[in-house]
């Protein structure tokens, strides 16, 4: 291999790079697609779009979709959307199937909707196919004290107006819960909740829980409704079990201040008892008594203290 040949196969190689580098600067087939499909795009917006690293095909395959749909998009609108971090292919879908709905979507809102990060396309699918929510099972108590555990079914549908700001579905489920609560809350027994489901979720849907949500509620339906716990026998179970407690709490309290009365009169006696040979004494010394006085006295005591024992003598043998 000569020289020449050497710098024929660097020219060649020289020239295949740049038409690489053409063709990845300037998609020439993706440019012949949106021409035959009757959409219009320079060649020098898809070179922008390159030097910008906005990928040509996810502008201007969505473009055509949106042409074919009849609806008009502008190319620099789908572009800042692009590098704002936006899904054009979902948008473009979105507005193709609320347009075939008869619903009003701008651009401007649903590419909002995207950025804010909710799925605008399933937005749309749910404004015209509603969305059933199965919420966790509810335990309230009614005014008898029977526990009543309820499943609550809800129908809802997308509310274009109010996804940029709207809360979400665990919103929802939670305020149905809270109704579901106040509603068996309220009524007399847990019969009258057996009987009359629908009344409990017509009252529910009445306190417009859909309000600063990003849905319509449609329905609420009880789809089940279990019998709990006696609460209220529970409760009057363990006040009596507390109320026992107190009264032998105070019981034992008077018990044990009775034994301490006791205790301090039988030392107020023993005391007295103590005083009775110190005032003897004093007695006969003062003679205030005499030595043939205190001799009787005594007789008398034992006296006393024999016929004692003799009746409890008695009283033992008749037994």
């Amino acid at each position: 291999m000569n020289g020449s040949d050497i710098l024929a196969l660097v020219l060649l190689g020289v020239v295949v790079f740049f038409f690489g580098l053409i063709l990845y600067f300037v998609p020439i087939g993706l440019w012949i697609t949106a021409l035959f499909s009757g959409v219009r795009v320079r060649i020098a917006t898809l070179i922008g779009m390159r030097l910008r690293k906005v990928p040509p095909g996810q502008i201007v395959r969505p473009l055509i979709s949106a042409t074919k749909a009849e609806i008009e998009l502008e190319i620099g609108q789908m572009e800042a959307h692009f590098l704002a971090g936006g899904n054009v292919g979902r948008v473009v879908d979105a507005l193709i199937s609320a347009d075939r709905a008869a619903i009003d979507l701008p651009w401007q809102r649903a590419t909002a909707i995207d950025l804010a990060g909710r799925d605008v396309l399933q937005a749309v699918q749910m404004s015209v196919n509603p969305k059933v929510i199965d919420t966790p099972r509810v335990a309230a108590v009614a005014k008898d004290g029977i526990q009543v555990v309820a499943v609550a079914r809800v129908t809802v549908r997308a509310n274009i107006d109010r996804l940029v700001g709207g809360a979400g579905e665990e919103t929802v489920i939670a305020r149905v819960g809270e109704g579901t609560v106040s509603g068996i809350g309220s009524a007399e027994s847990h019969k009258w909740v057996l009987e009359n489901p629908e009344a409990i979720s017509k009252r529910v849907l009445e306190r417009g829980l859909d309000e600063g949500t990003a849905f319509e509620i449609l329905s609420i339906d009880i789809a089940d409704v279990d019998i709990g716990r006696n609460v209220g026998a529970e409760l009057q179970t363990d006040q009596a079990d507390a109320d026992k407690k107190i009264a032998q709490a105070q019981a034992e309290q008077r018990r044990a201040m009775a034994v301490a009365e006791e205790q301090e009169m039988r030392a107020r006696v023993v005391e007295a008892e103590a005083q009775v040979p110190l005032a003897l004494s004093e007695a006969l010394r003062s003679g205030n008594l005499g030595v043939m006085d205190l001799y009787r006295m005594q007789n008398v005591q034992a006296d006393t203290q024999m016929r004692s024992s003799i009746a409890s003598d008695d009283d033992t043998a008749e037994q």
